[in-house]
């Protein structure tokens, strides 16, 4: 493909990506086929020779966009958003463009020095406390995975990277409704899923301060070292804030790592009204919120802060004679901040989405839907036949249909699951699930980039409707 043909072609997608923008929500939101329906109508073996770019974007549409589940689409109201914006998509385009690997601040500087630049933004945006200093991971799963291992090496002196692990018994706590994420880098950090102890939370789902104390207590009496905590601002299942400032508290007493895992809900941190959820932060000793859920920003792009730098550069630093360069300790760089040797530039995307909204309208179209969830959740409270099974602090609803007379749990669990997949076979709106204390759960997130009012009365009545149709 030469310079002419790439530019004919280009035109072409930008115009194609505008309408896909205009029409998305005539879209079924779930895409609609059958397991193995996309495999069978690939070739099992590759082209021997080369096709024209007309045919390959003809079976993009005829082939892929029937098996795609728009995640864009105003009435995704699953999981939690991948949220995107123009100015995102614009920025990812250069980004693709100029293919830069940058790993070192020799290898791209302005890509260092903007994600350097973009990290004290966010943390101004966010009113975090002083001393953090951030960095752009992939996904929440890897700063997590991160925060556990510089706890570990901290801990041991930087020896468990050298020698590998003595005998010591090392803990780890969350709540039980933390994020599955942290069973995982429990697993790979070598611990053993055993050293994971879960504490008991409260009525709101949130963590229980003393049920944590007397777990490390517990531990330490039984020879144990307890090495770290991870709370939740915002958890998966319900939206849940685990109460930060208390377990700081305990933390500092015990000696014991603190790691706040804001995925979601961090965003929202950029609503003064809402940084009650974040009170005691300055306990923590690594904090995480990932702009590609809430802040309108392609996944993937997590925002990860640490009090530590040197700590953190300590436990994955590599230093092979090829990576060496002349700049030192006056410039970041980032490979020694994380996992992965190469790194994409996502700085940019931040810097695009930041500019182009302001944090006045980022903070409005946050506001918005929250307020909008907030209405919502009244109208459930005050349905004879719906009830909320958690409390609603952000834009996610956790319900379930509940009419008069039906109160067996396995029926209603039965009855609410048969909704949802109506719901999601129709097309018109997504949603899934969740357990809270065995009852089947209705999650609503609202929180997509083109999401309206509108939009969410639209799929409430929609639920209504459906429900009282089963």
């Amino acid at each position: 493909m030469d310079s002419s043909e790439f530019r004919k072609q280009a035109h072409h997608l930008v115009d194609w990506m505008a309408d896909y923008y205009d029409t998305v929500r005539d879209l079924p939101v779930r895409s609609q086929v059958r397991p193995k329906e996309i495999l069978y109508q690939i070739p099992q073996s590759p082209p021997s020779r080369a096709e024209h770019f007309e045919q390959i974007f003809a079976d993009f549409e005829r082939i892929i966009m029937p098996g795609i589940t728009h995640w864009q689409h105003p009435s995704f109201f699953a999981y939690f958003p991948a949220n995107s914006s123009k100015p995102s998509v614009l920025a990812e385009m250069l980004t693709a463009t100029l293919g830069a690997q940058c790993m070192l601040w020799q290898t791209s500087p302005a890509a260092a020095e903007l994600e350097e630049r973009m990290m004290q933004w966010l943390g101004q945006m966010l009113g975090l406390p002083q001393g953090f200093e951030g960095v752009i991971q992939d996904t929440a799963s890897t700063a997590t995975l991160c925060s556990i291992l510089t706890a570990r090496e901290k801990d041991s002196s930087f020896q468990i990277n050298e020698r590998g692990f003595d005998n010591t018994k090392y803990r780890l706590y969350c709540s039980t409704e933390t994020h599955s994420s942290i069973e995982k880098a429990v697993k790979i950090a070598g611990f053993g899923r055993a050293s994971l102890r879960k504490i008991p939370v409260d009525d709101a789902f949130a963590m229980i301060p003393t049920e944590l104390e007397r777990a490390i207590a517990q531990d330490k009496a039984s020879g144990y070292v307890p090495l770290c905590v991870v709370a939740t601002i915002g958890t998966t299942g319900s939206t849940a804030i685990d109460p930060i400032r208390a377990i700081g508290e305990i933390c500092k007493r015990q000696h014991v790592w603190l790691h706040v895992d804001a995925a979601f809900a961090g965003t929202a941190l950029l609503l003064p009204e809402m940084r009650w959820m974040a009170d005691g932060l300055e306990y923590a000793d690594t904090f995480v919120f990932n702009p590609h859920k809430w802040m309108l920003t392609n996944f993937d792009c997590t925002g990860y802060y640490v009090q530590d730098k040197v700590a953190l550069v300590r436990t994955f630093e590599i230093l092979p004679e090829y990576l060496k360069t002349a700049e030192g300790d006056r410039v970041n760089n980032y490979r020694d901040w994380g996992i992965p040797l190469g790194r994409r530039f996502r700085a940019l995307k931040l810097w695009f989405v930041i500019r182009t909204y302001g944090v006045e309208g980022l903070q409005s179209i946050i506001r918005n839907q929250i307020a909008w969830a907030q209405d919502i959740a009244g109208e459930i409270d005050a349905s004879p036949d719906f009830e909320l099974l958690a409390p609603t602090p952000l834009s996610l609803l956790c319900f379930r249909y509940h009419p008069k007379g039906t109160d067996d749990q396995a029926t209603l669990n039965d009855l609410n699951e048969q909704l949802m997949d109506r719901l999601n076979k129709s097309g018109r709106i997504y949603l899934t699930h969740t357990k809270l204390r065995g009852s089947f759960t209705l999650r609503m997130a609202i929180a997509q980039t083109q999401v309206t009012e509108a939009d969410v009365r639209s799929g409430w009545e929609l639920i209504q409707l459906t429900a009282r149709s089963l």
